[in-house]
């Protein structure tokens, strides 16, 4: 029976970096290394890989990841079972959303990375490696849309969250917890998630620029004020708590909300912003009928990454406001 046929396109990231001269890490293997650093992959799928400028996470660019999805679309339609894409993990929970927006195929699509470099005790990049490899060989990933596969865990790229900044369990998804572990050299599922909207765009699409705000304890909404005059196409808003802010910063925002698409996210990543609980001046009610709009259970990062896709595609704003709802509906039960 023939080997399902995965692609590896490597990005960079800490599974590639080495040692330096100045004693920290930086990227420094080929993607043929660090297969081969991963006994038994040959026996799991026919690899094709794919190599791109080696990069820090933090230094790719939503244009790129935009056009990776293309290039992953069109992979599909050469033939290949799977994609896993090896990048940082730093912005990982951002890129594999954007690619859960973009790319339109069904086929496994699996992200995947390390937190400790490969000349590390314990480095986690080869088994990393072998159990996205493992997911992206599996139809059962199929239908699932991007996930991120890092400590045997396997998470849906609309929950995952990276919540600590060393440890090789530092990824979680709040609220939902993993869809399902890499055991016994298996992909296990626990459940299915909806099936979300996707978004056809051209190959030369561009991302809309979005400003995001975290809102703090004695915030005065000057920061809002300013983006009145600049070219930012949207706003995210991270409120405290479910959705929330000082009620002195809503004049600023009602007249941002005036001027473009304000999305309100809470900067609790579990939870995420409610609709109707609160009603005081600067609660989650007075500001949606001051014409924010919800950002539902996305977190800040990922309610950004959405307005910038819609805007890009050229939504107006009660567009905008029709396609987050739509969005927020079919991704959950």
């Amino acid at each position: 029976m023939a080997l399902p046929r995965i692609a590896l396109i490597v990005l960079g990231g800490t599974i590639v970096m080495v040692p330096q001269d100045n004693g920290g890490i930086a990227p420094g293997l080929t993607a043929e290394q660090l297969l081969a650093s991963v006994p038994g992959l040959g026996d799991i799928a026919a690899l094709e890989v794919v190599t791109k400028q080696g990069l820090p996470s933090a230094s790719l660019s939503l244009s790129a990841i935009a056009a990776l999805a293309s290039e992953i679309d069109a992979l599909y339609q050469q033939g290949v079972d799977g994609v896993v894409v090896v990048q940082g993990t730093d912005t990982i929970e951002e890129s594999a959303f954007l690619l859960d927006l973009l790319v339109q195929s069904d086929q496994p699509l699996v992200v995947t990375g390390a937190m400790r470099g490969p000349a590390m005790p314990g480095a986690d990049g080869p088994a990393n490696l072998y159990a996205a490899v493992l997911v992206a060989a599996s139809p059962a990933a199929a239908q699932l849309g991007a996930l991120v596969v890092l400590n045997d865990e396997i998470h849906a790229a609309r929950y995952v969250h990276k919540a600590h900044t060393y440890l090789p369990s530092a990824f979680t998804s709040p609220g939902a917890g993993p869809v399902g572990v890499v055991v016994e050299k298996r992909a296990r599922f626990h459940f299915k998630l909806p099936v979300s909207i996707k978004y056809n765009v051209l190959p030369s699409f561009e991302c809309a620029p979005v400003a995001l705000v975290k809102i703090v304890l004695g915030d005065s909404g000057w920061m809002l004020d300013q983006l009145l005059k600049l070219e930012y196409a949207g706003v995210v808003v991270e409120g405290v708590g479910a959705g929330h802010v000082p009620a002195e910063v809503v004049p600023n925002l009602q007249r941002l909300a005036g001027i473009k698409p304000v999305v309100l996210s809470s900067r609790i990543y579990g939870g995420g912003s409610l609709t109707g609980t609160y009603g005081y001046a600067g609660s989650e009610i007075d500001l949606l009928h001051k014409g924010l709009i919800s950002g539902g259970f996305l977190s800040g990062i990922k309610a950004r990454l959405l307005l910038s896709v819609l805007l890009g595609r050229g939504e107006d704003p009660a567009s905008v406001r029709s396609s987050f709802a739509q969005y927020l509906d079919h991704a959950t039960f």
